[in-house]
């Protein structure tokens, strides 16, 4: 089984503030810190740690980084476990962020797009021609061509995933019908079904009601999290942790439970084994290196809020 995220790659600029920073507001952080991101290379570092048994499945990244900074990107990833041959370099600056963390574990992000944004249809079609009928695709919504990546996958019969995240009025132009799972939070939801009401069962029916082939990952934030394939839906709640840093909480959800399904366990299984995983991400500070391995999220015995 091969799994190929085709993703962004990003530095985290992350600085320590007491709140976050208000219009005309000047204010001193605590510390700054630097981290490997994005929502790409969180979910393939999230992907492969999830992997039970190492050479069950293969995980692939493809994407592009800045030839002068961004190369510890790609080391990261490949000292994780993943394939890294698809990361393009390039003389452009890579996509980085300029991450707020407040006093509450809560952060606000600034995104600038860089290489992420230089996937061309040339290198997508020679990228995908490595992979075939039942392959997993992951993708997200912080590269260019997504349209394109989609209506290519869909030709070669792989099985889709997309996280439409961060949403913008691009992802309406995207054909989303050929998406196989989607993995979203409320607001996400209601922007591509057109629900205003963001009660889980109301967002599931209008989803359903726009994508009727699609299965569906809500997740609830503090409600915890909710899927549907259309006949059956199946529900998780959420753990007791000292919350410190949110930041990969939703890629480590998102890529474990993509993960979880490639190896075939049962819904309900990856979705507690996920919720676990993101969890103890939020306990610890940064994105990829909060991300724990599979090891330690089965011998987890943290509590479930009631």
């Amino acid at each position: 089984m091969k799994i190929l995220n085709f993703g962004s790659l990003n530095i985290d600029y992350v600085y320590s503030v007491k709140h976050f920073v208000r219009p005309g507001e000047t204010i001193a952080a605590s510390g700054r810190e630097v981290f490997p991101g994005g929502k790409g290379l969180n979910q393939s570092i999230a992907l492969v740690r999830a992997v039970e048994k190492k050479d069950s499945i293969a995980v692939y990244h493809a994407g592009g980084i800045g030839k002068n900074e961004g190369k510890f990107l790609k080391q990261i990833l490949t000292d994780a476990g993943v394939h890294t041959e698809f990361i393009n370099e390039y003389d452009e600056p890579s996509g980085h962020t300029v991450i707020q963390v407040d006093s509450a574990g809560q952060n606000c992000i600034l995104l600038y797009g860089g290489t992420n944004m230089l996937q061309s249809c040339g290198f997508i079609d020679d990228v995908l021609s490595h992979f075939s009928s039942g392959d997993y695709l992951v993708l997200q919504n912080e590269i260019n061509n997504v349209d394109y990546i989609i209506s290519k996958a869909h030709e070669k019969n792989m099985c889709i995933f997309f996280n439409p995240s961060p949403y913008d009025e691009r992802i309406r132009e995207l054909p989303l019908q050929y998406v196989d799972y989607f993995l979203l939070n409320e607001v996400e939801a209601a922007d591509i079904s057109g629900v205003s009401d963001l009660r889980a069962s109301a967002l599931l029916e209008g989803l359903a009601e726009k994508f009727a082939a699609a299965k569906i990952v809500l997740t609830l934030g503090k409600k915890g999290v909710v899927y549907s394939d259309g006949s059956k839906v199946y529900s998780h709640g959420i753990y007791k942790v000292p919350v410190v840093d949110t930041t990969a909480a939703g890629d480590t959800f998102t890529g474990y439970f993509i993960s979880c399904l490639a190896q075939n366990m049962p819904v309900q299984e990856t979705l507690r084994l996920a919720s676990v995983a993101s969890s103890i991400a939020v306990s610890r500070k940064g994105a990829a290196p909060s991300i724990p391995c599979f090891s330690e999220v089965s011998a987890s015995t943290m509590e479930l809020v009631q």
